[in-house]
């Protein structure tokens, strides 16, 4: 809503709401453009929230807008939607135009993330300059706050709140985050407003008074405390200490900048459980470590509670971001790294005159990411961490934390050459790693945790340990996350004596990419100022090359090398049924298994991923070994280890199991088993093997009639059957031949407690004329008789051999069978 009241009813809103149902969106776009061009700011004005909630929905989801998260570029709107919305399109020309009258437009404090609502409600205001001297205070309490925002700053805050607010979209539209409208417009707003290139375009309608002016001084009466010591907005000297009519062109351009970042980073990144947000928040947290970064030995006064803070402490969000939240995500990590990794290489410099000569624009790319980005990142990423699935889906989480830790990689040189695969990772990047330890040590931690509850068997969770194993396995990069740990860790009695250097951190003017930052800065201030900052004061670090954590990597690596030995089974049984299922099978050569019924094609895929599979889980174990130092001696002793206790006979158990009423119990130990592919239940038809369904390779007449058939046989001659396979002599074996069940004949095979039931009731010999329905079997006795009648064989002479040589065959196996079995096993 507007923050001005309409005093009277907009003609030209009325007709644009009314031609919104009736024409088509082309024509609605056309006439869109041509009002923008031709109506003042005045009229413009109030058009502006109907026309940016019928774009981008409204805050509570019941306007959906123009769906821009499911509009793929094959759509016929795709190309008027992009060209509408571009940085120099209509859309943007009504922000400007509007942005030169100074207009306000409201947005209700209930639609903001949930901490930065919550305490807003309690009483403290945020440390973001986005709600600085915004809010606006209605009679009716604080419960109905609302921030009076810009035009700029209101557009982007309805853009980006449309990738998180729940709408009701028409069922079944599931696409590529990647390929959509909206994804693209993230993309496109951030390299005209963070240009890795050159600067900002100006605004096309420039302010005579300054688009910009001084904020205005709170009333002493307004019941807010802020969190922060200090205002945390960069460009504060260049813009909110100047007189309006002279406000610096270039300052207005990095306005722009940073407020667009000031959005996406709030709206996105700002949603976890009050308990951390008052964490990073609290001003106790944010004094301390001002404290301790100026090694005062006291202070000389005590902070504040912040109102409310008792309150506060009762609240939790439920918010779980979806895998479309975390790809924009990722894609605006990508491109802050690239845009700071483009500043100009003169301007890399850590002396404060060089830093007084640089234009704003490569100021905020100096400090851009440790400033606004870092923290909330962190966090958020903790979050992703704890409450995501164990699935696949998980990958778009680890990519995001994996681009965030590598920002060498968006520099635009070519780090790796045909000669040398793997380079490592420059020295300059040391300081970074030593501000951002956490984002390697503890998410590394957070990831463990999380791997040794997948089943690495997938393809899909083995290629994510593989990937962080990779990573982390750059050259060099042990070795800073090493020392960065041992600069936290050094003891605080040796600092005072470097109280007389000038810590220049990222907060104040510091670079991450100085080549000279240990003479200019101390490393294990900033490191342990980076530590206390995210965790608090009273954290108890975890290292990650410390004793407990290496155990908990060896622990890892057996269950690695337990997945592989699983993955390595399950491509011999698959090459197995591929040979069973060959073109000699066709012939009875084979030995064909019910249970497993697997088409040619599933059998290639699955081998093809068990093949990847293994490849990655090799690979990892190999790159483990160089992260964490394991010689060979150690990793030959835990395959040791691992093989005493997985033989071939192991590995056919059933998992660890009680007896319940009901039949078998899965114990905890059990569920890890199966998890990790360690055991398995064999999964196969247990009933008589006369009555299993109809298969696709048989003739469903056929079956029903034979069973008919042999019914009547086996009733009328059961006493006989039985007597005959009874004798030990020779007969007797014939007849177990080819009268006895196959489940009771598989003697050695272990089976569950229901299947010895099962098999106890279908003991009995019985004559199976069943194999007879199956396609084969009738294509096999076709070719016999063809190949009969070109001998001048006719069908019963034909019947007579065939029967002949089923019978030899018969003899054949009772003869040589067991000799034969003991030779292949």
């Amino acid at each position: 809503m507007a923050a001005q009241a309409l005093q009277q009813p907009s003609f030209l809103l009325a007709n644009l709401k009314e031609n919104s149902t009736t024409k088509p969106f082309l024509q609605r776009c056309q006439e869109l453009v041509k009002v923008i061009d031709d109506y003042p700011a005045k009229e413009l004005h109030l058009i502006f929230p109907w026309l940016v909630e019928s774009v981008f929905g409204s805050l509570d989801g019941v306007i959906t807008g123009w769906n821009l998260r499911f509009l793929q570029a094959r759509s016929n709107e795709y190309n008027i939607v992009m060209e509408f919305l571009d940085p120099s399109g209509p859309m943007m020309k009504l922000v400007y135009k509007l942005q030169a009258e100074e207009y306000k437009y409201e947005i209700p404090v209930s639609f903001l993330p949930g901490p930065v609502k919550a305490s807003i409600q309690e009483g403290v205001l945020p440390d973001c300059p986005l709600f600085h001297n915004k809010l606006q205070f209605p009679p009716s309490g604080l419960q109905t706050l609302s921030l009076a925002l810009n035009p700029f700053e209101y557009y982007m805050f309805m853009f980006a709140s449309s990738l998180i607010t729940p709408k009701n979209y028409p069922p079944g539209q599931h696409v590529s985050s990647s390929d959509t409208a909206y994804f693209v417009l993230v993309d496109t707003y951030l390299k005209y407003f963070l240009p890795t290139e050159g600067s900002v375009p100006p605004s096309p309608f420039p302010d005579n008074r300054g688009s910009v002016s001084p904020p205005a001084p709170r009333a002493p009466s307004v019941p807010f405390a802020g969190y922060g010591i200090h205002s945390t907005s960069l460009l504060k000297r260049h813009i909110t200490h100047q007189p309006s009519v002279t406000a610096d062109p270039a300052a207005q351009e990095i306005w722009r900048s940073e407020a667009l970042l000031q959005v996406f980073v709030e709206i996105w990144l700002h949603h976890y459980s009050l308990e951390m947000y008052q964490k990073l928040q609290s001003p106790q947290v944010k004094l301390a470590l001002l404290q301790y970064r100026l090694s005062l030995s006291s202070m000389p006064c005590q902070p504040l509670t912040p109102p409310g803070s008792g309150t506060l402490n009762t609240y939790q969000e439920p918010f779980t971001p979806t895998e479309e939240h975390v790809l924009v995500v990722r894609l605006l990590v990508k491109h802050l790294h690239a845009f700071s990794c483009s500043l100009k290489p003169e301007q890399v410099s850590s002396s404060p005159s060089a830093h007084s000569h640089t234009s704003p624009l490569e100021e905020f790319k100096r400090v851009v990411v440790q400033r606004f980005v870092q923290q909330k990142l962190y966090v958020f990423l903790q979050h992703c961490f704890g409450h995501w699935p164990l699935d696949a889906s998980f990958r778009a989480v680890l990519e995001t934390w994996l681009s965030y830790i590598q920002p060498w990689r968006y520099t635009g040189e070519k780090t790796t050459s045909p000669t040398d695969p793997i380079q490592g990772v420059p020295d300059k990047w040391a300081s970074f790693v030593q501000e951002n330890l956490l984002m390697y040590t503890k998410l590394f931690q957070g990831f463990l945790n999380r791997v040794v509850r997948t089943d690495l068997v997938n393809v899909q969770n083995a290629l994510m340990v593989f990937r962080v194993a990779k990573v982390f396995a750059q050259p060099n990069l042990s070795e800073m996350i090493q020392k960065g740990e041992q600069l936290f860790l050094e003891p605080e009695h040796v600092l005072h004596h470097r109280q007389h250097r000038v810590f220049l951190t990222p907060g104040h003017g510091g670079s991450f990419l100085s080549a000279r930052q240990p003479m200019a800065t101390d490393g294990v201030f900033r490191v342990k100022s980076h530590v206390y900052g995210l965790e608090g004061q009273d954290c108890q670090y975890k290292q990650m090359f410390g004793t407990e954590l290496r155990g908990a990597i060896l622990r890892l690596i057996q269950i690695i090398a337990q997945a592989r030995q699983t993955a390595k089974r399950i491509s011999d049984h698959s090459a197995e049924v591929a040979a069973n299922n060959s073109f000699m099978s066709w012939f009875g050569l084979g030995f064909p298994d019910l249970n497993h019924t697997l088409n040619e094609r599933e059998m290639d895929d699955t081998g093809e991923c068990v093949k990847k599979t293994h490849e990655f889980l090799e690979r990892s174990l190999d790159y483990l070994c160089q992260i964490f130092r394991l010689n060979t001696g150690q990793l030959s002793q835990l395959m040791a280890t691992l093989g005493s206790g997985q033989d071939d006979g192991n590995s056919r158990q059933l998992p660890d199991c009680i007896q319940g009423d009901n039949g078998l119990i899965l114990t905890d130990l059990g569920r890890m088993q199966i998890i990790n592919g360690l055991r398995r239940f064999e999964i196969e038809y247990q009933g008589d093997p006369e009555l299993q369904p109809i298969r696709s390779y048989e003739n469903a007449v056929l079956v029903r009639l034979l069973f008919k058939i042999s019914s009547v046989i086996n009733e009328r001659f059961g006493g006989q059957m039985e007597a005959l396979c009874s004798r030990p002599d020779f007969l007797g074996r014939l007849g177990r031949h080819y009268l006895a069940s196959p489940e009771a004949a598989a003697d050695g095979k272990q089976r569950r407690p229901e299947t010895r039931r099962t098999a106890e009731r279908n003991r009995r010999p019985r004559l199976s004329l069943r194999p007879l329905a199956s396609y084969r079997v009738l294509l096999m006795l076709l070719l016999l008789y063809i190949f009969g009648a070109l001998f001048s064989f006719g069908p019963i002479s034909s019947t007579l051999l065939i029967l002949t040589g089923g019978f030899l065959y018969g003899l054949f196996i009772t003869l040589f069978g067991d000799k034969l079995r003991l030779k292949s096993h």
